[in-house]
């Protein structure tokens, strides 16, 4: 028997505002670092309004970083200054290594009738990675293989191993995993993280406990959004659980089902300077990065 994962934190999502005009809610971000090393920053895109989201991400730089998007519903038209131009769908995944520096836009257009839903994560790079050479991955649906477990679990593996299973996205520095989780209804689901990861689930479609004991206060936190975890054993919708140090995690459910996205990588442990879509390790490495981007200077790849 492993070591139980206990929660360090339940996050509500936050609304907020990005690119020409976005609704969306971000899950966590700037004001969480380093919590979440090796990543940055969790954003939810989901909508039935087309007007909070077709003005989309217009032309812009990033260094230092890794993209990963993630589609739901509807699709994201996208193209980027190595000259990739495509489109993603339902279940398709775009993981995107900035490193030395890319531009890009990404525009979402939804469905037909005008549903758009999915995810983007920002995962860091190490200093010694950060100025690499720009790479992009398109993978689809199809490519995603999913893996149904005796007790009716789904899941899909976008990133990293489930047992004898590996998903399409690998040599990623930071040793991520990344699942889509679907746990059935009035059924408990153990899955093995790797011992010095930080792990994190996020909520998108039900409900269940991720604390065996269904009392998973380790703390108490306070602040708007932040869960009474006294009160709120449970994570829903658009919730996000950070958990504490251990070999495993657990989801419990009642009388409703629970999906979510596990999410792990190994931490990077360096220093972080960050300004809008740029990400470093110094104050300096920033301003050379804007420098350059005005400049003319940013891109140091072949077109």
């Amino acid at each position: 028997m492993g070591n139980t994962r206990k929660i360090k934190k339940v996050l509500k999502s936050k609304p907020t505002i990005e690119g020409a005009g976005v609704h969306l809610r971000r899950a966590f971000g700037f004001s969480e670092v380093p919590a979440f090393d090796p990543f940055l920053m969790l954003d939810d895109f989901r909508s039935d309004n087309p007007e909070h989201y077709l003005q989309g991400f217009p032309w812009h730089p990033h260094r230092g970083i890794e993209t990963i998007t993630y589609v739901l519903d509807g699709k994201v038209e996208h193209g980027d200054s190595m000259g990739n131009k495509g489109v993603i769908t339902s279940g398709d995944v775009q993981w995107m290594t900035a490193g030395s520096g890319i531009i890009h836009q990404e525009m979402p257009k939804g469905d037909s009738q005008g549903i758009m839903g999915g995810f983007q994560l920002w995962a860091n790079l190490p200093a010694s990675h950060k100025m690499m050479d720009p790479r992009y991955r398109d993978v689809k649906r199809s490519q995603i293989p999913e893996v149904v477990l005796e007790n009716g679990v789904k899941i899909k593996i976008i990133c990293g191993k489930v047992g004898k299973v590996e998903g399409p996205v690998q040599d990623i520095i930071i040793d991520p995993q990344y699942l889509d989780i679907t746990v059935p209804s009035e059924t408990e689901f153990t899955h093995h993280t790797k011992k010095d990861h930080n792990v994190f689930a996020y909520v998108i479609d039900g409900k269940g406990y991720f604390c065996k004991e269904k009392n998973p206060f380790t703390y108490e936190v306070t602040g708007e959004n932040y869960f009474d975890i006294k009160r709120d054993a449970f994570a829903g919708n658009g919730n996000l659980v950070l958990f504490d140090s251990g070999d495993e995690i657990i989801a419990i459910t009642e009388k409703e089902p629970v999906r979510f996205l596990l999410i792990s990588g190994k931490p990077i442990g360096e220093p972080v300077a960050w300004y809008g879509p740029i990400v470093m390790n110094t104050q300096e490495e920033l301003r050379i990065a804007f420098e350059e981007y005005n400049n003319g200077t940013f891109i140091k790849h072949p077109k």
